[in-house]
C-alpha cells in the first residue's frame, strides 16, 4: 500500500526526482511479487516434495515389513537422546529372534520399546526382504507436512530474497541522492551564504 501511495504522491510533484519515482516502482514491482511470485513457488516446491515424499512413502511400504520379534536376552537400556526425544522413548536393546519376510530365521540385537523387556516377550520390528532391521516406514501424513513446510519454506525463502534485492537497490538509490547532493554543494561551493555572490 506505501508503493502505490508513493507512486501516487510523486506523480505531479515539482521536487520529485528521478530516483523517488524508481524506488515507488521498485516497492510496488516487490510487494507483488511477494503477494504472488512467493505464493506460487511456495505451492510449486511443495506440490513436488509432496509427489517425491509419497513416492518414497510408496516403496517404504513395499520394501519394509512389519515382523514379529521374540526377547531372548535383555542387554542394556538406552538412554534417550534429550534433543531428539520425549520421556515416554525408552528404549532397551535387546538379543531377539525373529523370521524374515522371506522365511529365514535370524538372530540379533536390536532396539525395542519394550519397558521392561523379559525372555519370551513379543513385539513388532520393521525389516527389510531378507530379515535386517530397518527404520518404521514413513507414513503419508508425515510426508504430507514435510512436503507443507517445504513449501512453506520455499515461500519465505522467495519473498526474503524479493525484500533484500528491493533494499539493495533501495540502497543504491540513496547513495546516488548522497553522491548528487554533494556535487550540489561542491557546486555551490565556499560562496555558499555570501553577500553578493548571488546565492
Amino acid at each position: 500500500m506505501r508503493a502505490i501511495s508513493g507512486l501516487w504522491r510523486w506523480r505531479h510533484n515539482p521536487l520529485r526526482r528521478r530516483t523517488d519515482l524508481v524506488e515507488a516502482w521498485v516497492a510496488l514491482a516487490a510487494l507483488l511479487l511477494v503477494l504472488v511470485a512467493a505464493p506460487v513457488i511456495g505451492f510449486l516446491v511443495g506440490s513436488v516434495a509432496q509427489d517425491a515424499l509419497q513416492q518414497s512413502v510408496r516403496e517404504q511400504r513395499q520394501s519394509r515389513h512389519p515382523v514379529t520379534a521374540t526377547v531372548v536376552q535383555r542387554l542394556n537400556r538406552l538412554d534417550p537422546d534429550p534433543e531428539i526425544s520425549t520421556g515416554r522413548d525408552l528404549r532397551s536393546r535387546v538379543l531377539a529372534n525373529w523370521t524374515a519376510p522371506d522365511g529365514t530365521r535370524q538372530h540379533g540385537p536390536v532396539t525395542t520399546s519394550l519397558r521392561s523387556p523379559r525372555p519370551g516377550d513379543h513385539f513388532t520390528l520393521w525389516t527389510d526382504e531378507h530379515g535386517r532391521t530397518v527404520t518404521r516406514p514413513l507414513d503419508s501424513t508425515t510426508a504430507t507436512a514435510h512436503a507443507v513446510l517445504a513449501g512453506c519454506g520455499a515461500a519465505m525463502l522467495a519473498a526474503g530474497l524479493v525484500e533484500g534485492i528491493r533494499r539493495l537497490i533501495v540502497w543504491r538509490l540513496v547513495r546516488h541522492r548522497y553522491a548528487r547532493w554533494d556535487q550540489a554543494w561542491d557546486r555551490a561551493g565556499p560562496d555558499w551564504g555570501r553577500t553578493g555572490t548571488g546565492s
